[in-house]
């Protein structure tokens, strides 16, 4: 025992109780001098000290004279002829100083690599099971998610062919479906039907660009019946201007560009029935008030959510929102972002986002700080939508759609008044799903983490049944 040497224990232990080495001498008896020859490990450790230690800082002494060092050592030998240290690797000398001088930092990267180690034997196995050919292929719904994002979610030029439409359409808000109408009747000769569900049993709106006819099923309310119009009326007059922005896009081939083509012409028929300039008017004077954003344009509110998303031109941009739209086991029917944010990209699954508990409320807002193991943090609000209902099997088929901004921007929403927006302490500790998410202690956990070990103790009983 008298040969002990504790220095990196001792710093260790010296500032978990942010005691300074004067301090912590005072607290035993001792001159500092002798603390900093111990804490450098040019004395070691009597037993007269050790006891000092245990009754004045209450640790255990075989927790304080263990000899760890020579097991970290032989962990960082092996960690750094890893071939990710491929050069200028440090040697024994420097990895002993890291061990002497900065213990916590060495067991802070030693887990980072038995994580890294524990992703790269998960890859292994995904890969052998699948492919690294079909694990690579980017599918074509990612690709057009991708190909949004990096326009933030707008495009100038359908912005204008939507303005010029609305202009050649013309007449007021409560007109644009007569309007609409006779625009394609007289411009493009194409006749628009309403049609029983006996004659469109499996489908909401069908354009027959041959015989020039659009049949709208009756299934399809007014706002709808408007929305499918206005994309038709994308397709015949701005043909040339999503084939060229779907070519762009590099989508692989099969069903992508015809996809991207479609979410191109919803963009129109979102921009002509919710005209740039007074739409994002609309949304900064009511604080983003979207039922009455909806109801100012005759449009859903699902609708109204998704245009906000687009507000990103130059000089003229309202909040950076992203959108995501969920079915009731929690997968993501559609997403938009105009941020670079993650939790858009690939959020969604968390239990502990009340963006699931929207359904228990339906037609109701509910909004809610979140915040992500990064520690970025947003406001959030989501509410049910629902699907065409046109019998008694059709019922109560709801989704949710939620709308999200960085925090710095909640006080321009008037969704978040009722929240107290300087507190921190009503955030909602979130990931993005179970197998990506590092949190610990997390009651909500179904699944271990893919990149991170969880600890287990088999004589403590955790939150989980995958940590303690």
């Amino acid at each position: 025992m008298n040969k002990t040497l504790i220095g990196p224990q001792l710093r260790q232990l010296r500032r978990s109780f942010n005691h300074t080495q004067a301090e912590m001498a005072r607290q035993l008896g001792v001159s500092a001098a002798y603390i900093n020859l111990l804490e450098n490990n040019q004395r070691s450790l009597s037993v007269k000290m050790l006891m000092g230690l245990t009754e004045t800082y209450g640790v255990d002494w075989r927790n304080l004279v263990q000899d760890t060092e020579m097991t970290h050592l032989a962990d960082l030998r092996a960690a750094v002829r890893d071939p990710a240290f491929a050069s200028d690797r440090p040697d024994l000398q420097e990895l002993r100083g890291a061990l002497d001088h900065a213990p916590r930092l060495v067991g802070l990267f030693l887990q980072l690599y038995q994580n890294h180690a524990k992703l790269r034997e998960n890859m292994r196995t995904v890969t052998a099971a699948a492919g690294t050919a079909e694990l690579m292929v980017k599918s074509p719904e990612t690709a057009i998610y991708e190909f949004f994002r990096g326009h933030s979610n707008h495009f100038a030029a359908l912005e204008e062919e939507a303005d010029a439409a609305r202009r050649a359409v013309g007449g007021t808000q409560d007109e644009i479906y007569s309007n609409l109408k006779r625009h394609l009747s007289r411009a493009f000769g194409i006749d628009v039907e309403v049609v029983g569900l006996d004659a469109l049993p499996d489908a909401l709106r069908v354009f027959d660009e041959a015989k020039g006819r659009v049949l709208l099923s009756e299934a399809l309310d007014p706002v709808n019946r408007n929305f499918q119009l206005a994309h038709v009326l994308a397709l015949v007059q701005c043909g040339d201007q999503l084939d060229q922005l779907t070519a762009s896009a590099n989508i692989p081939q099969g069903l992508g560009d015809a996809r991207c083509r479609v979410e191109l012409a919803n963009y129109f028929a979102a921009a002509f029935l919710m005209p740039y300039d007074s739409f994002l008017k609309a949304a900064q004077t009511t604080a983003y008030d979207i039922d009455r954003i909806a109801t100012s344009f005759g449009v859903s509110f699902e609708q109204a959510c998704q245009r906000l998303t687009t507000l990103q031109r130059k000089g003229a941009q309202g909040v950076p929102f992203f959108f995501l739209r969920i079915d009731r086991s929690g997968n993501v029917t559609k997403r938009f972002n105009a941020t670079a944010f993650t939790l858009a990209e690939q959020g969604g699954a968390c239990p502990v986002w009340n963006i699931h508990s929207a359904f228990y409320a339906p037609g109701r807002i509910v909004s809610q700080f979140v915040e992500l193991p990064d520690a970025g943090q947003f406001f959030t609000i989501s509410r049910t939508t629902d699907r065409p209902v046109f019998s008694r099997y059709t019922q109560d088929r709801r989704l949710v759609v939620t709308l999200g901004c960085e925090r710095a921007h909640a006080s321009e929403i008037g969704y978040a008044t009722p929240l107290n927006i300087e507190d921190n302490s009503n955030v909602a500790q979130i990931g993005i799903n179970c197998h990506l998410c590092p949190r610990q202690a997390c009651s909500e956990r179904a699944h271990e983490p893919l990149h991170v070990n969880l600890p287990v103790d088999a004589n403590r009983r955790g939150s989980t049944r995958y940590e303690s």
